[in-house]
């Protein structure tokens, strides 16, 4: 049973997603722009301490609270973590008004029609399972689109819509995010012919199943609103793409209905080195500004 408190926050509250599930393949390099060099650990299990640590710090910040970000997607580590002794999830929503979400992807296959789909997933239902007793209200899984290729995008939606609807059977809501890359030479194209294909599935969701849709900030402003209006979905959400924190957000900006989800768009002013002090004055400054773009449009 999807709790209704946090559902209601998810659809309507103001603010933004803060992503702080970077997984394996991109914990490095989160280490790295925090200033913790790839000769600083050894280990995968010391590299994860010391994400670990940083998401805490990130997680306690004064800043950090409901008033301003919805929710927070969580690598499964962090999960099964604690901050001062206290499970991530439930100290999420109870001590922050943060609703907690989980990504569930175990990354991406090779490139095959210009898209890239997610590797298989053979042990999901133990993990929804341990994620909805943790406290988890609903997960992440993401794809890449690379071109404008149809084959290829009706595959991306089709998997994700797929494995949406064994989330939403599992009493969690799903944030669908098929990823069309800023790199793309056909981005604009790619987008018309993904939004079309999201549409159609969301058609064929019966009236009690919806999701929540994380996607690349459109090329051409609003272009999502469709889907936004859609009776299937949730909220529509931005990922930064890689963009910088600031075009993030003045692309955001642009885009009425679609409040940002950034990771590394979150972090990328955070650095080991800085005193709590200016951690704090650092992390409110650039959740300041994310939830300006989610809220306030041009």
């Amino acid at each position: 049973m999807v709790d209704a408190k946090m559902l209601d926050k998810i659809s309507s509250a103001p603010g933004f997603i803060a992503a702080l599930d970077q997984s394996g393949g991109s914990t490095p390099a989160a280490l790295r722009l925090y200033g913790i060099a790839d000769s600083d650990y050894q280990g995968d299990e010391e590299m994860f301490r010391l994400m670990h640590a940083m998401r805490v710090r990130i997680m306690s910040a004064p800043a950090f609270t409901g008033d301003k970000i919805i929710a927070a997607i969580l690598f499964e580590r962090t999960m099964d973590g604690d901050v001062d002794g206290q499970p991530v999830p439930s100290y999420l929503w109870e001590k922050r008004g943060v609703v907690p979400l989980l990504k569930i992807d175990k990354g991406l296959a090779a490139e095959e029609n210009g898209v890239q789909i997610m590797k298989p997933m053979p042990e999901l239902e133990t993990l929804l399972a341990r994620g909805r007793d943790k406290g988890i209200f609903g997960t992440k899984m993401r794809s890449v689109i690379s071109s404008a290729d149809r084959t290829g995008i009706a595959a991306v939606v089709k998997q994700q819509f797929e494995v949406a609807r064994q989330i939403i059977g599992s009493g969690l809501v799903p944030i669908v995010e098929p990823e069309v890359s800023i790199k793309s030479p056909t981005k604009q194209e790619a987008e018309a012919i993904l939004r079309d294909e999201i549409a159609k599935q969301l058609d064929l969701l019966p009236a009690s199943e919806k999701v929540v849709l994380k996607l690349t900030i459109p090329t051409v402003a609003d272009f999502y609103a469709p889907l936004v209006d859609h009776k299937q979905v949730v909220r529509v959400v931005a990922l930064s793409g890689g963009y910088s924190r600031t075009d993030a957000c003045e692309k955001l900006s642009h885009n009425h209905g679609m409040i940002a989800s950034f990771s590394r768009a979150l972090t990328e002013n955070l650095r080991v080195s800085m005193s709590d002090a200016e951690f704090d004055a650092s992390l409110a400054e650039t959740i300041n500004e994310i939830y300006d773009a989610s809220v306030n449009k041009a």
